[in-house]
């Protein structure tokens, strides 16, 4: 007797992508006092959306051939998922930085001083070259794809 497949193990590593999300949203729920955002959390949240933007030009490029009315709405969460992540960048650098030597500033021809000020930019500016390339400007005329903090 077999088991069948679960949906997921296509993409193994969303499953522990999704373990993370459940834990952060669990602790989000504890009656603990809120905390406001800090620049750790949100260069853990950029990391997870550039992984799930992967996946879905990926999945888009893929369905797009066979299927071509899903692979656009693929193709419209992929550039809407770009827009979010493009937002959580923003934000990252308008937080206060946790320690003096981290600059507010994106400054992705230095390298990397460690996590997160300039991974995060890094990360940021590598998926926008991606996007730059599969997607039309029209497409991205709402939002900027360029560290401008």
């Amino acid at each position: 007797m077999t088991s069948r497949p679960r949906a997921d193990d296509a993409h193994p590593y969303l499953r522990a992508a999704n373990a993370g999300v459940r834990h952060h949203t669990r602790a989000l729920s504890t009656p603990a006092p809120p905390r406001p955002a800090d620049r750790a959390h949100l260069d853990v949240l950029h990391a997870h959306l550039t992984a799930v933007h992967q996946l879905l030009d990926h999945l888009a490029e893929t369905t797009r051939p066979p299927h071509p009315a899903a692979g656009r709405h693929l193709a419209t969460a992929h550039t809407r998922l770009w827009q979010a992540t493009s937002e959580v960048h923003a934000a990252f650098h308008l937080l206060p930085s946790t320690t003096p030597t981290q600059a507010s500033e994106c400054q992705p021809e230095r390298l990397p001083e460690g996590p997160p000020v300039l991974t995060i930019c890094q990360r940021h500016l590598t998926a926008g070259h991606i996007v730059r390339r599969k997607t039309t400007p029209t497409d991205l005329r709402a939002h900027t794809t360029t560290c401008v903090r």
